[in-house]
């Protein structure tokens, strides 16, 4: 029984077809070293032409070069086989030549008479003609075709990969379609390389082929006449024959193999076969059918050319131009008349349940050469850079940015979605430039005027050929892509806390556990849980400060979280352990900084409020009204002098105040007295008084 299954396994379809390369290749290597029959080589000799022409029809059929990647090992073999077959063919060619033109078996004779009429020397030209043909014109052609290609393929490689990154991290493909491209281009680089290499075995077969021609003859006639005391005459007629014979009959399909090389390396890959190619292209085009077709008319109506010839393939013409013109008037009317075909209803699955995009760019039809590869759009590795400077800024690694057209919008406007809800939007006009003024142009400039879609700022759309005006001017010159991703940048460095999810959290944890895993280990979840992380590192983020240094985040967390759960409390004790950051990220390296300080009875009025367990909230409305304008003024002064606005208060009201400035005076940052770090001096230059 086992051996039964043994047996049955050993010859099942997979295993067979493992061992036919090998089995092949041996047949091929014991036709070089044993004797062949006359029967056996017609049978061999039939089976290489038949091989020749599949090999030809599948080259035609293919729609690209890698439907036909087993082509270069298909040529080598092709070729061992027609090699191994000439020696075989020699070998009875010069033992049983003096027998007579059929000595060799019926195929050959047949080359070497009835195509060449029993003449050698007819016979030879012929053959040197083909040879020539081959190892000139198509073998030359081809492998210089498949060299180029094979150069351009390698150069290229770098940039298709990088456009299916892009592509990958733009979302428009997943990981599983972007690994088939990956493979796609290293196939297709290795297929050029191969065919590059492999046109050589048939520029060598060529040459094989004329010397094998020259020794059956030499050697047919040294034998016939030395060893078989024939004639000089008969040894000729019977050797030659016999010798080109058994060249025409390797170099027919040697020829046949090279024409299909040629069409694989040559064709450009679409989605039509060669015959659709050429009949697409070449008969479609009605107006060159009537022009050729007028041309030939004339040269048959002139007195001594072929008239029946010229004149019926005129009319020929004609008529192909007739039906191809009447073909196409009549696809548009069937496209349009053709019956809706009912799609049967299916049931409702959790695949119709579309997620949304944290990210999304959403750009009109006009927007899409600047988001497409192809197109040479610099927008996606725009994109790619922003992801890339928000996280060495902020601290962490924002989710990918999917890009998709939406006829829907203005062909010139885009949208940028945070969780499917739009957060900002713009219009842009391609080839042309964004000129911005940042308030200190010294002229204006002629276009369409509009405004910044990124900070509000008056702008202006030029042409090309202003931009160097427009600067001289004082104007900030910028293509559309630029402001697009300008705009991106700005929303997503806006709206950091709200793409800080918990995946994201976790992923930042296992980033610094990868350095110091026991440190996380210790926090999350031993003190802490993952969301009270998340609610402190996304209060820092709403005010502003970058999360950079999880270490100083993590250790401050690690000593305060034994006693203190409150997310509020710890980041505020958080923002005192990164309060030399926080300072430096506002001012530089400067040892003064200039702040706005609150007036001392305004101070204790907010205290007692504070005490009394109220929040901004609950504040009363004169009070906030005063506090308010108070602080947009002084805002307003600190401006003025060219000091960037920083409110600087005791570290209980720091919170309070915060929250209430903050949707007023967005760029209004407040610090607590205890985020000062040492060494640095602070000036009063405004101060907020007044009370309700």
């Amino acid at each position: 029984m086992n051996g039964t299954l043994s047996l049955s396994n050993l010859f099942s379809s997979a295993n067979a077809r493992s061992f036919a390369a090998p089995i092949f290749i041996i047949l091929i290597l014991a036709m070089l070293v044993l004797p062949l029959p006359p029967f056996a080589l017609d049978m061999l000799f039939t089976f290489n032409i038949a091989l020749s022409i599949m090999v030809l029809l599948v080259g035609l059929s293919t729609k690209k070069a890698l439907d036909f990647a087993a082509f270069p090992t298909v040529l080598l073999l092709s070729t061992l086989l027609r090699l191994s077959l000439n020696v075989a063919s020699t070998r009875i060619v010069l033992l049983e030549g003096h027998n007579g033109p059929a000595a060799a078996g019926k195929v050959i004779e047949a080359f070497g008479h009835f195509l060449v009429g029993g003449n050698y020397t007819v016979g030879i030209i012929v053959f040197v003609i083909l040879v020539v043909i081959n190892f000139i014109v198509i073998t030359k052609g081809a492998g210089r075709i498949a060299e180029v290609s094979a150069r351009f393929t390698l150069d290229a490689m770098p940039g298709k990969q990088m456009a299916i990154d892009a592509d990958l991290n733009a979302g428009l493909i997943n990981e599983n379609e972007a690994r088939t491209r990956r493979a796609e281009i290293s196939q297709e680089a290795d297929f050029y390389g191969s065919m590059d290499g492999a046109s050589k075995f048939v520029r060598g077969d060529a040459i094989a082929g004329i010397l094998i021609l020259i020794i059956n003859i030499v050697g047919g006639l040294l034998v016939g006449m030395m060893q078989h005391d024939l004639p000089l005459a008969e040894a000729a007629h019977n050797y030659t024959l016999l010798a080109i014979g058994d060249g025409l009959v390797a170099q027919i399909p040697a020829l046949v193999i090279s024409i299909a090389a040629g069409i694989i390396v040559s064709r450009v890959s679409t989605d039509e076969d060669i015959a659709g190619q050429m009949l697409s292209n070449i008969f479609n085009k009605t107006q060159a059918l009537y022009i050729t077709a007028g041309i030939l008319g004339m040269m048959g109506m002139i007195p001594g050319m072929p008239n029946f010839a010229f004149l019926s393939l005129a009319a020929g013409m004609v008529w192909i131009a007739y039906k191809s013109s009447k073909k196409q008037e009549e696809v548009l009317p069937e496209i349009e008349t053709a019956p809706a075909v009912a799609v049967e209803a299916q049931e409702a699955s959790w695949e119709d349940v579309a997620p949304i995009d944290t990210l999304g760019l959403e750009v009109g039809y006009r927007l899409i050469p600047l988001v497409d590869n192809a197109a040479d759009g610099e927008l996606v590795r725009r994109i790619k850079g922003i992801r890339k400077k928000f996280a060495r800024e902020i601290g962490f690694l924002p989710p990918a940015v999917h890009i998709r057209d939406n006829l829907e919008i203005n062909p010139n406007s885009y949208r940028i979605t945070l969780k499917g809800v739009e957060i900002g939007s713009g219009e842009v006009r391609t080839g042309l430039f964004l000129a911005i003024d940042p308030g200190s142009i010294s002229g204006t400039l002629p276009g369409v005027a509009t405004t910044d879609p990124a900070f509000g700022l008056p702008a202006v759309w030029i042409e090309s050929n202003q931009r160097e005006q427009a600067q001289a001017m004082g104007y900030t010159v910028v293509d559309p892509g630029t402001v697009v991703a300008t705009h991106l940048n700005h929303l997503v460095t806006q709206h950091a806390a709200e793409l800080l999810g918990r995946l994201e959290v976790q992923a930042l944890l296992d980033h610094l556990g990868k350095s110091a895993p026991k440190l996380v280990e210790e926090l999350v979840p031993k003190m802490l849980t993952l969301s009270a992380v998340q609610k402190v590192l996304q209060t820092l983020l709403i005010e502003g400060v970058a999360i950079r240094d999880m270490r100083s985040i993590i250790d401050t967390l690690l000593e305060h979280g034994t006693h203190v759960q409150d997310p509020n409390e710890l980041t505020a004790l958080v923002r005192v352990a990164l309060g030399r950051s926080i300072v430096q990220q506002i001012y530089g390296s400067v040892s003064e900084l200039p702040v706005i300080a609150l007036d001392q009875a305004l101070e204790r009025l907010l205290l007692q409020t504070l005490q009394a367990g109220h929040d901004s909230a609950g504040m009363e409305p004169g009070l906030a009204d005063t506090l308010l304008e108070k602080t947009q003024t002084s805002t307003q002064r600190q401006e003025a002098l060219g000091h960037p606005p920083v409110l600087l208060t005791p570290a209980v009201l720091r919170p309070l105040l915060s929250r209430f400035l903050r949707r007023a005076l967005p760029q209004l940052k407040v610090l607590s007295h205890a985020e000062v770090p040492e060494g640095k001096h602070i000036k009063v230059t405004s101060l907020v008084g007044g009370a309700a």
